[in-house]
């Protein structure tokens, strides 16, 4: 009975030994690290040293405004639009349905860097496609890696389009999970198609769309690869996000022990948003 026990842990053992030496090991260190003083030529614990750097400076205040900002254009126009693309995916009427719902999800397993080259030319200043397109319709050419506003415009276009379809694949299967029996009712009583999505749709795809907003909040916060590759940071560090600021600290500056700092806000903020979300908008369907 004892071996019984035992054995499924056995089979277990080789991903726990894995798991503790490579994420568990390393995220309990790098927490201590955090409250040690890394720039010394032996690292000397010092308790207030980083974290309360955290609070004087201005770059990291900087970042986060820029990451926040990112936050409040990219992720409420995403999750419309993902929202809007799952009706579209999930009506009758659509022809080629396995077809178009790949097609939206294409965008997720196209390699960042291969997607930054592309977004690069389509929104260069001077040869870009889209100012090429603006200027037939008499709308003056966008700066769009060299203002800090169309810098921003960019970074948030570009993460738009690459995790659109990945939301609406989720709030799909929130859509397929809403009984039809519902829909038919509504339909007996004269319901409008507005009417179904306002007062059917919407409230039973709030869980896929708390998801949804959970995880894109969450990944955004942690954005890096969209503003290094797009824009550097630049113009004048306006798109510098908070991930960004800490590997800059961590592996340019050498000074682990703010990085890990910074990282651990990253951690704690995302975790304070996501209580956030779940608080305002975690009720049940009908409240």
């Amino acid at each position: 009975m004892l071996r019984n026990r035992y054995t499924p842990y056995a089979f277990l053992s080789p991903y726990i030994i894995i798991f503790s030496v490579f994420w568990l090991v390393p995220i309990l260190f790098s927490f201590a690290m955090s409250f040690m003083n890394t720039r010394s030529r032996t690292w000397q614990f010092d308790f207030f040293l980083n974290w309360g750097r955290l609070l004087e400076d201005e770059l990291l205040w900087q970042a986060l405004k820029n990451t926040f900002l990112i936050i409040a254009l990219q992720v409420p126009a995403m999750l419309m639009l993902a929202v809007f693309a799952a009706v579209l995916l999930n009506s009758k009427d659509l022809n080629f349905k396995g077809l178009h719902r790949f097609a939206i999800f294409a965008p997720i397993v196209v390699a960042e860097a291969a997607y930054a080259v592309i977004f690069r030319l389509l929104f260069n200043d001077n040869f870009g496609f889209v100012n090429n397109m603006l200027a037939l319709i008499n709308i003056d050419a966008i700066a769009w890696t060299n203002s800090s506003s169309g810098a921003t415009a960019l970074i948030a276009i570009g993460l738009t389009w690459r995790w659109t379809g990945y939301n609406a694949i989720i709030i799909l299967a929130g859509l397929q999970n809403i009984p039809k029996d519902l829909y038919e009712a509504s339909e007996l009583e004269g319901t409008s198609p507005w009417q179904q999505f306002t007062k059917i749709t919407l409230p039973l795809l709030k869980p896929a769309i708390l998801l949804c907003l959970v995880l894109s909040t969450f990944g955004t916060l942690q954005l890096f690869t969209e503003p290094t590759l797009l824009t550097e940071g630049g113009p004048g560090g306006s798109t510098t996000t908070v991930a960004m600021y800490m590997y800059s600290q961590g592996f340019k500056s050498f000074n682990f022990g703010y990085g890990s700092a910074i990282a651990y806000l990253i951690v704690f903020l995302g975790l304070t948003l996501s209580l956030l979300q779940f608080k305002l908008f975690g009720g049940k369907p009908d409240e």
